[in-house]
């Protein structure tokens, strides 16, 4: 597999590459049929023309086609020939509105052609050279991080079971609090009457010492 990876990578490169070069040095004969997906993005991004859009995606798919032959962050160049592959497609392989039969066919081969190229990009955002993908090496740190909280992640049977739980305790505990006022009260009254009863008591022996 890692042979296949040498000469697959290389060689799915090399149409960007050739077609990046080309676009670089020659942007106007591209130009026209860019503007008709384009419009006017080039001056909204800054830029002065679209033959200067052009230009700059050309470097990019020379670039990523580099990075993709020679094995360097394969997967993230993959995708950026997808990004630059697509809109190229789309505004040269416009097949759907030739009139003449043999160009309708022979633009019809092109976006078939750059379809299968697409296809071929995927394979190779999607290899991971036999390493864990991102998505697998997530899933077992939440898998470890489960582990090291508090042992297996509960089925749904303990799930349910925990929830009972804290629905129990949570009502015991608004029991306990309801009991609590209520014995407030109840010590609140208490304290009330024996505070007016030794009020009286005190008042009654006030006006004994009085003289009449």
């Amino acid at each position: 597999m890692v042979i296949a990876r040498r000469f697959a990578r290389p060689l799915l490169a090399s149409i960007f590459i050739y077609g990046g070069v080309d676009a670089v040095r020659n942007p106007s004969s591209k130009a026209p049929a860019a503007d008709t997906v384009v419009g006017d993005m080039p001056v909204q991004v800054g830029l002065s023309s679209t033959e200067q859009l052009v230009r700059l995606d050309g470097a990019v798919k020379v670039i990523a086609g580099l990075a993709l032959g020679v094995g360097k962050f394969p997967r993230l160049a993959a995708l950026v020939l997808i990004g630059s592959l697509v809109p190229t497609t789309a505004a040269g392989h416009r097949f759907w509105e030739e009139h003449d039969p043999a160009k309708r066919k022979a633009q019809q081969l092109h976006f078939v052609k750059n379809a299968s190229i697409v296809g071929g990009l995927l394979l190779a955002a999607a290899d991971t050279e036999g390493k864990p993908s991102v998505s697998w090496r997530a899933r077992r740190a939440a898998r470890d991080l489960t582990h090291l909280v508090g042992g297996e992640a509960p089925s749904t049977g303990a799930f349910a079971a925990g929830a009972a739980a804290v629905s129990r305790l949570a009502s015991s505990a608004g029991q306990s609090a309801g009991e609590l006022v209520e014995s407030a009260g109840e010590l609140a009254q208490s304290a009330g009457a024996v505070i007016r009863k030794k009020a009286g008591e005190v008042t009654e022996s006030a006006q004994q010492l009085l003289p009449a």
